[in-house]
């Protein structure tokens, strides 16, 4: 404020100077208060000359400053815009003074945003070939499949198991499907969750009974040690849960094999945990088992009838939504264990 006065103190002294000295070049001799009107108007013309040449002095000198600070920032963030995502701003230019410490955060922030958003796009992309690679295979066999109907000398028994192909086929493209709009409202939190409290052992006891065509077609041995447990979960999503992992057991176990079922509370939790006599998963690939379409090994994707990689996703997400956890333990030729962990009710 003081420096503004100052200011405009000598702006009006210089127009006073100015004023007085073209009086007596003139030879005018006006009242005193027409003159300091005429020197208020003077300082006034003085101090705004003075501001304009300022500003178009520092101006150019201002822009470069912020084009050379905040260009590489704002150029990247028009290049995330247009989809390039590999984008990397410098970080060593926004730690050259601890003033610009802000700054370092800001240009942190882009680059950790074009990362997270170029992982985004790979797994996007990745997600896209599965669908695709997924949903030709069926459709390939089905146009294949239904050519072949067209030869009029296919005998009756050539005919019907084309058609029985063609059924399966198609049945396994509609569960695709309906998995990928199940795992897209879960993603999506879409779904309503609708809790309430039931006999946790009761729904698995029955969903392994419904399974039993399945097991017997397999002569497999089931051990189900189901302790009386009660839970307040949504227990139609968490249906989906066992049923997934009871196929998978039943799936990748071989005839004459065992699964082994067990459900008991302690240390404040509800665990469940089902083991399989099957070809076992690598360590390597047991960190990426809940991924989309991941699919293990060679013995576990081409088991007869071999999923889509969607129901161990499905799983992981309905659990998530239960605020419990699911992991595997699993050793190539020893089986593979699923364990369960959720809160009680």
């Amino acid at each position: 404020m003081m420096v503004v006065i100052a200011i405009l103190s000598v702006n009006f002294s210089l127009a006073f100077l100015l004023t007085g000295w073209v009086y007596a070049q003139l030879h005018l001799s006006l009242p005193p208060l027409v003159m300091q009107v005429f020197n208020s108007i003077g300082g006034l013309v003085i101090t705004g000359l003075l501001v304009t040449a300022t500003t178009r002095w520092f101006r150019p000198q201002i822009t470069d400053g912020e084009n050379r600070v905040y260009g590489p920032i704002i150029d990247a963030l028009q290049r995330i815009a247009k989809g390039d995502f590999s984008v990397r701003v410098d970080s060593a230019f926004g730690q050259r003074a601890p003033s610009q410490r802000v700054l370092g955060e800001l240009v942190n922030s882009v680059n950790q945003m074009a990362a997270e958003l170029n992982q985004m796009e790979t797994l996007r992309q990745e997600f896209i070939s599965n669908v695709s690679h997924e949903i030709q295979s069926p459709l390939t066999s089905i146009r294949g499949f239904a050519q072949a109907l067209q030869n009029d000398h296919l005998s009756a028994d050539e005919r019907q198991r084309y058609l029985l192909i063609i059924e399966a086929e198609s049945t396994r493209l509609s569960r695709l499907t309906d998995n990928l709009l199940k795992l897209a409202a879960l993603e999506g939190e879409q779904v309503k969750f609708e809790p309430k409290t039931y006999r946790l052992d009761k729904q698995i006891r029955n969903l392994i009974l419904a399974c039993e065509p399945q097991w017997t077609a397999k002569a497999l041995e089931i051990d189900a040690a189901l302790d009386p447990v009660e839970i307040t979960a949504d227990e139609d999503l968490l249906s989906q849960v066992w049923i997934n992992l009871i196929h998978n057991s039943v799936k990748f176990t071989p005839e004459r094999g065992k699964i082994s079922a067990e459900l008991q509370q302690q240390d404040h939790q509800i665990q469940f945990r089902i083991t399989d006599t099957g070809p076992g998963i690598a360590p390597e690939d047991q960190s990426r088992i809940f991924e989309r379409f991941y699919k293990a090994d060679k013995s576990r994707t081409h088991a007869t009838n071999g999923g889509s990689g969607l129901g161990l996703a499905i799983v992981q997400k309905i659990i998530e939504l239960h605020h419990g956890t699911v992991t595997i333990r699993s050793e190539p030729g020893q089986g593979a264990t699923f364990t369960v962990l959720l809160p009680p009710p």
